[in-house]
This record gives structure tokens, sequence and C-alpha cells, in this order.
């Protein structure tokens, strides 16, 4: 059964997610604060984080996403947060996170993309990608180009996964969007270009590969 922690500072909530995520035949555990839920990882880790942003203590949300992506990066972590501007989304999902509920959320949706997230996260069977020079490994969260490793954001690490899973395959912005980020409207396509840009600079003259096709999206080809 899959272990989901929810840390939520405001009972009411924390108690409606909670119930909803078993309903949905999830195994739960709930925290109220920062210290208490990373106090917990000690014993043992979960497979999704459900995280609030403005928590109690010296622990913000971000503080906790931040720690979870230094020592257990592989972990799926959902921000459910009342800070809905497209700031804090951009800046929450380029830390790390993958997915962001702005509150007040329906249930039905919550739980949607808790499976959503939980369906994209990679699997241990998970084998190492190659395209011409590129070679990703997944469980690593390894990208080499001709044998040098190079430092990948999630995010673009996710896009290259993404592209190199379905070579010569036309992705629009829209598809990066929702695949990548977990969120099919509520960020502007141009936040898909910057994290383009920024891939193909790191891959250098391996960014050939990557493909744009003019007014539709982007593509892997030789």
């Amino acid at each position: 059964m899959t272990m989901i922690a929810v840390v939520e500072d405001d009972e009411s909530i924390r108690s409606i997610e909670t119930y909803a995520l078993k309903g949905a035949g999830f195994e739960v555990s709930d925290y109220e604060d920062g210290e208490s839920f990373l106090a917990s990882l000690k014993d043992a880790l979960p497979e999704l984080v459900i995280l609030d942003v403005m928590l109690p203590g010296s622990l913000d949300g971000i503080e906790i996403l931040k720690t979870l992506r230094a020592h257990f990066g592989s972990i799926p972590v959902i921000i459910a947060s009342a800070k809905g501007s497209e700031f804090d989304k951009v800046s929450g999902l380029d830390l790390g996170a993958d997915d962001y509920l702005v509150k007040p959320f329906s249930m039905l949706e919550f739980v949607s993309r808790v499976k959503a997230v939980l369906r994209r996260a990679p699997s241990s069977g998970s084998k190492t990608l190659k395209y011409g020079e590129i070679e990703l490994v997944s469980e690593e969260h390894l990208v080499k180009v001709e044998g040098e490793s190079i430092e990948l954001t999630r995010k673009e690490f996710a896009i290259l996964e993404l592209l190199m899973k379905s070579p010569r395959r036309v992705f629009t912005r829209e598809n990066l969007l929702d695949q990548v980020w977990g969120m099919e409207a509520a960020l502007e396509t141009r936040t898909v270009d910057m994290h383009i840009a920024s891939l193909r600079g790191k891959l250098g003259d391996a960014s050939k590969f990557i493909q744009t096709v003019r007014g539709v999206g982007y593509k892997l080809e030789a």
C-alpha cells in the first residue's frame, strides 16, 4: 500500500486530506509541523508528500522542500498552499515540487493530482536512456554528455527524460506543462521555453538533438 505523508498545520484541512486519501486506498501519516515530519524520516520514507508552505515553527514548507531535495531527491512532493500567485507556483515548482495545488480545492481534484504524480514517479525498474552523446539514468538523477556529468534541475531533467523516452515525437508546450509540471493551464507556456533554453545551454553541443518545431513545440531528433 502506498504511504503518503500529509504535512499541514490546519487540523480541519489535514483531517479532510487524510480522510480523502484513505478513502482512495492510500496509507497516510499526518504531521502538523515540519520538525515532526523530518524526524519521522529516520524511521521510514513516504512514497509521496503533501506539503503546506506556511507552517508553524522554524521550518516552513519551502525549507522542508529544499531538505527533501537535498537528501531524498526521488520522493514526489505536492505543495498544497493558499499562496496562489504565478510567482509562488513557479518558485515552488522550480525548487523541485512535482505539482502545486492552490487552496481551496476539491478532494476529487486532490486525489486525482496525487494519482497523476504517482504515475509520473520513476519506477525502480527504469533503465538507462541513451541518445547520441546523452546518457540519462532516472533513479540516480544522472545525466552525462560524452561521459561527463552535468547538473540539471528536476524540471530540466524531467523534460529531457520525457524527450528521450519518445525520440522524434513532437511535444507541444502544453504537453510538457501537463506531463512535467502536472498543471494544464496554471502556468504560461513561456515557462517551458525558459527551461528548454537553460537545458540546451547545459547540454552544450548535444543540444543539437533538441529541435524546435516552429509554432508547435519540441522534439528529440538527430
